[in-house]
């Protein structure tokens, strides 16, 4: 099931969150270092990395102060690098994979590769929903909330929700 929320990630409260990433495991994009913010010290404690890992990786950890438990960073982007619809779409896999692996079964995510300088926000919508429908696991997750910041993105995201589940 898909449904899309107008809301703050940092406050849904499901068994994780998908975060978009560097190799790293920085932040991309200014909502997901709001998050961080958010998520406090224990957070950026959890997310360090010994060595840098590759673009369409993903990687569990903990939600620090989140109303979500767990993370699931998506790699998007190797240094030097750009953030690529390939990339994009490895990452979802493999996030997938991992929520899988670990029983999360409510996921909640932003649009994914969209201010990271790759998607227009129809294109990460579509990856999102094309990606959960091939999820390696069908029964696990079984719930993605997409969550989107403006009423007009709401809309947007709800009529390709739609048009793709049809």
């Amino acid at each position: 099931m898909i449904r899309v929320l107008l809301d703050d990630l940092a406050f849904v409260a499901v068994d994780a969150v998908l975060r978009p990433a560097d190799e790293r495991l920085a932040p991309l994009t200014p909502a997901m270092a709001r998050l961080d913010q958010h998520a406090g010290e224990r957070f950026a404690e959890l997310r360090r990395v010994g060595s840098p890992l590759g673009a369409g990786a993903a990687v569990v950890t903990g939600g620090g102060a989140l109303a979500a438990p767990f993370v699931v960073h998506l790699v998007l982007r190797e240094a030097g690098g750009a953030v690529t619809r390939d990339a994009v779409r490895r990452a979802l896999l493999a996030g997938w994979q991992r929520a899988a692996d670990w029983g999360l079964a409510r996921v909640a995510a932003p649009l994914v590769g969209m201010g990271a300088g790759a998607l227009a926000s129809e294109e990460a919508a579509g990856l999102l929903v094309e990606s959960f429908a091939a999820r390696p696991t069908p029964a696990c997750p079984e719930e993605l909330s997409i969550v989107v910041e403006r009423e007009d993105e709401r809309e947007l995201v709800e009529a390709i929700v739609q048009r793709n589940s049809a």
